[in-house]
């Protein structure tokens, strides 16, 4: 089995069976151990004897994986409780780990790109990080988190998730500073760690395709016969090469997980892994000279976004068995990045070419406590949490910044490192230091009423090369979410964004902290165990908001506005049919400007409309074949300004994925995953030099699979 399978619903024995083999039967089916229908003889072999059948109840699907199907049904994201998706008075989507597979995702960006309120690809086929909007504002430096621990990017230096050591992803949508601190105002990615499971389980695969060869392995169990210790080990190596002319994405991913769990009170995970990644930097191509995208306009010799990746922590719970839980998730992350980069920043490449070098250097060490406390008084239930978290982040870049000779775009002829003249540039070095208390309360009136209110103080102190900040801000949230009926409930909310500049350094002038507000209402129906549809509408708003001018320099413009509408809908209607499919509405609108009298117009890169659908069957086999499961999938992604003066558009695109998976045994799957199907050429960006980013074209990857 895998661990994506569903759990079994019943077992048959014979009347005669101990408790002792009942029980065990019981557990056995609920753990996924045996078939739905498992029957158990008397020792003596007499069939005579009438069966019974014993209904046990599926296991319920954890708040942080792995999930069941691709319906998640509680999170841990969206208040720091385990909470049902439907009971929680903001908006949260969840990528599970089976829909992962099924589309074979292989970066951040298509995992979430099937989700409402998220727009992908702003750069296009640019994967040097993993580039993402939520709600219109751009989440890429801030809004990526892991275990519910920040893993941001600062300036140049910042790592990129591996979706196959992965669960499941949460989106939490809207201002979230009250939870999680420093954030951007439209929401966050929070990825949950693969983590090990209490029955033995595995897999092992290779994935084959044009300039592509993957394999990887996922396996673990109990070490001892009591199951006090679990294991898992997670790796990943891959040789590939992307799209365009001289890209490459070649990984080595190790993850080794360990589980204490002495009882049913006390936890303690232990998460490490290792995440070696060869990459490339971006290119463009003119616009206007009939050149084909894939075309390579740098120097090969000069064309790097190489990262190491250390990370080692630790999730840890204690039940106090009365109404007292403890939590602390901590982590300690050592990044080293080598990044060189050729690109077109010349008004004619003929004559020259940009040219910069960066090595960063970053350790991290950030950590969450929690303190939780549930009770009752006079027919209200209260769930209380009140925790402090730490983070200590801090990042050493050593720069150089010059020119390099010339190219034909037409005929391109590479010079080498003899021709890139490079001058040592400042170092960057930041180092913060990020201290966060926060307070929540849910009270729960007759089962119907969740009242939900929160609020946290943070602390930041920065110090760079040449000065030092300190800020401070108390951020708020309110909810109210209303149980109308079993299967729907209406929600309403109010909460806070606070997001001091990255990279201060660099920001012209004095700097002050990001600051968000964001009203919602929204509805969450479950029409079915495994269906959800969720409607949202917000209206958003972030204050000195900073933009790049250049290579170099930034300045906070002003105020930015979004009023939406998000549309979600994920059903896996039974065994043989998943669907999911959303639409994204982001009027968005520049309020106020302190550069060049932008009032009024869209930021850039924000699209109107962003729709997906994606849907598979499975065709049941019989003696003579397994399964077939067929899916296909679409996105729309509508026309966007490549520049706050919204004097360039880049125009709406549609995107096709596709996929089948046969099962060839049991054991042994063989799955064709099929993206940008009819090979579309699209751009996504422009720069001011007229030169264009497109997305990837069409990536055909076959994969054999055997678990057990």
């Amino acid at each position: 089995m895998t661990t994506s399978s569903r759990f079994p619903a019943a077992v048959t024995l014979r009347p005669s069976v101990s408790r002792a083999h009942l029980l065990g039967a019981v557990m056995a089916a609920a753990s996924g151990l045996l078939p739905t229908t498992a029957v158990m003889a008397q020792d003596n072999g007499d069939a005579s004897l009438e069966t019974m059948t014993v209904e046990a109840a599926a296991v319920p699907d954890s708040a942080a994986g792995p999930d069941s199907s691709i319906v998640a049904r509680r999170t841990l994201t969206g208040s720091k409780t385990d909470t049902d998706v439907l009971d929680l008075s903001n908006s949260v989507s969840t990528v599970t780990e089976e829909e992962m597979r099924t589309r074979n995702v292989q970066g951040l960006e298509q995992a979430i790109g099937y989700t409402a309120g998220v727009a992908v690809d702003q750069y296009g086929s640019d994967d040097r990080y993993d580039y993402f909007m939520i709600r219109g504002f751009d989440s890429t430096s801030m809004g990526t988190y892991r275990d519910g621990l920040s893993r941001r990017t600062v300036n140049f230096t910042g790592g990129k998730l591996e979706p196959y050591g992965l669960q499941r992803i949460d989106v939490l949508k809207g201002s979230t500073s009250t939870l999680f601190g420093l954030n951007a105002p439209g929401g966050m990615v929070n990825a949950i760690t693969k983590r090990p499971l209490d029955y033995d389980f595995g897999e092992v695969y290779t994935t084959l395709g044009d300039d592509h060869t993957e394999t990887g392995a996922d396996f673990g169990g109990p070490i001892d016969q009591a199951g006090e210790w679990t294991y898992r080990i997670t790796t990943k190596w891959q040789d590939a090469e992307l799209d365009a002319d001289e890209t490459r994405d070649d990984r080595f991913y190790f993850a080794p997980a360990l589980t204490w769990q002495p009882d049913d009170a006390t936890s303690l995970t232990f998460l490490a892994d290792y995440n070696k990644r060869r990459g490339n930097a971006s290119h463009a191509t003119p616009l206007g000279q009939k050149i084909d995208p894939k075309t390579f306009l740098g120097e090969p010799d000069f064309n790097d976004m190489d990262r190491f990746e250390r990370n080692i922590g630790y999730l840890f719970e204690h039940d106090f068995d009365n109404g007292l839980t403890f939590r602390q998730n901590a982590r300690y992350t050592h990044l080293d990045m080598d990044y060189r980069h050729v690109y077109l920043g010349a008004a004619d490449p003929a004559n020259s070419r940009d040219a910069y070098v960066v090595a960063g250097e970053r350790d991290q060490y950030a950590i969450d406590n929690q303190l939780q406390f549930d009770h009752a008084f006079a027919g209200v239930k209260s769930r209380t949490l009140a925790g402090f978290d730490y983070n200590n982040d801090e990042v050493n870049e050593r720069s150089r910044f010059g020119s390099a000779g010339g190219i034909d775009i037409n005929n391109p002829s590479y010079c080498g490192a003899a021709c890139v003249e490079l001058t040592r540039q400042p170092d960057f070095h930041q180092k913060q230091i990020a201290r966060g208390t926060y307070l929540q309360e849910e009270l729960t009136f007759d089962d119907r009423w969740i009242v939900t209110l929160g609020g946290r103080f943070d602390e930041i102190k920065t110090d760079t090369a040449d000065a030092s900040y300190s800020d401070d801000a108390f951020t708020k949230r309110a909810g109210l979410t209303w149980k109308a009926l079993e299967n729907l409930s209406l929600y309403t909310n109010y909460s806070e964004s606070f997001q001091p500049p990255s990279s201060r350094s660099l920001i012209e002038g004095s700097a002050e902290p990001q600051e968000g507000k964001q009203y919602e209402v929204g509805m969450k129906y479950r029409p079915a165990d495994n269906a959800l549809v969720t409607l949202a509408a917000f209206d958003l708003t972030q204050e000195n908001v900073v933009k790049q001018v250049s290579q170099n320099l930034y300045r906070q413009i002003g105020e930015v506005n979004v009023r939406g509408l998000e549309l979600e809908g994920k059903l896996a209607l039974s065994d043989r049919l998943n669907m999911t499919a959303a639409y994204s509405y982001w009027d968005a609108e520049i309020k106020e400007d302190g550069i060049g009298g932008n009032e009024g117009n869209r930021p850039m890169l924000v699209p109107r409309h962003i729709a997906s659908v994606w849907a598979d069957y499975t065709i049941p086999g019989d003696s003579a074949r397994g399964d077939l499961t067929l899916g296909l999938g679409t996105r729309f992604v509508g026309d966007s300004y490549t520049d706050d003066a919204n004097s360039g558009k880049s125009a709406s695109y549609t995107l096709v994925d596709a996929m089948a998976n046969y099962v060839l045994t049991e054991d042994v799957d063989l799955a064709v995953n099929v993206t940008n199907l009819f090979d579309r050429d699209y751009l996504t960006y422009a720069d001011t030099y007229n030169n264009g980013f497109y997305g990837d074209g069409r990536s055909i990857l076959t994969t054999l699979r055997y678990h057990w």
